[in-house]
């Protein structure tokens, strides 16, 4: 059999170049750091390592974001996703609301605009009723009942900055996120009012226990800035 030597060569280093893609040195910790996503891409995201196993059936879920893309233009603030499942997504839609989707269709908020200006924002749900909200600077939206009895499963890939439409692939540029985020912490239960009050505020509350941005394992790639939070 007659082997193309050249052709071999080019594929393995495609497969390679690939590879590099998706991969990065872990870096731990970003404490008084933003991320900064300055432009949109098909190739700029910060990978999250959980410090536990995300087979959940309740969370709290906060971050403080800020962005310039106008209301029109839809947004990935959060993307989990298994090898078949969007697990649990965290969008701004075209017209304008903030909604979440795991595992099929989402539901939807109508909140404050995300601006320039840094906005505090929550996301708490659980399985036993289904009760969902969106807290946004310490204030609760409405409760919407969604998915009761579901199981967020476990062994996915949580990036920030892109929404994967397969494990790790299919990235668009017209869904990536522009701007910053910073001091995103996720629990494996519900907040309560005052905590997530006292979250905004700064104040001293549980670390989270699936991510904790000052502990946080993460990756970077592509175009992602780390800068002083001054």
């Amino acid at each position: 059999m007659i082997v193309n030597t050249a052709r071999c060569a080019a594929v393995l280093v495609g497969v390679a170049v690939l590879s590099l893609a998706f991969s990065s040195a872990t870096q731990v910790g970003l404490s008084d750091k933003v991320l900064v996503f300055p432009y949109e891409t098909d190739f700029s995201f910060v990978a999250l390592i959980p410090q536990k196993e995300m087979g959940l059936r309740a969370f709290t879920l906060c971050m403080r974001v800020a962005t310039e893309l106008p209301e029109d233009r839809q947004i990935i603030l959060f993307a989990y996703r298994t090898a078949d499942y969007d697990e649990l997504n965290v969008w701004r839609e075209r017209d304008g609301r903030v909604s979440f989707y795991m595992s099929g269709d989402g539901t939807f908020f109508h909140l404050p605009p995300l601006t320039t200006f840094r906005t505090s924002l929550c996301l708490t749900w659980e399985s036993r009723t289904g009760l969902a909200a969106f807290w946004v600077e310490g204030k609760r939206s409405t409760y919407q009942v969604y998915k009761p009895g579901h199981t967020i499963r476990p062994q996915g890939t949580v990036l920030l900055g892109q929404d994967p439409d397969k494990h790790l692939g299919g990235l668009e540029a017209v869904q990536s996120f522009v701007g910053e985020v910073t001091d995103l912490n996720m629990w494996d239960f519900v907040l309560s009012r005052s905590m997530i009050q006292a979250w905004h505020y700064g104040h001293k509350v549980p670390k989270g226990n699936i991510f904790n941005w000052a502990t946080m394992e993460y990756e970077l790639n592509g175009n992602v800035i780390v800068v002083d939070d001054d």
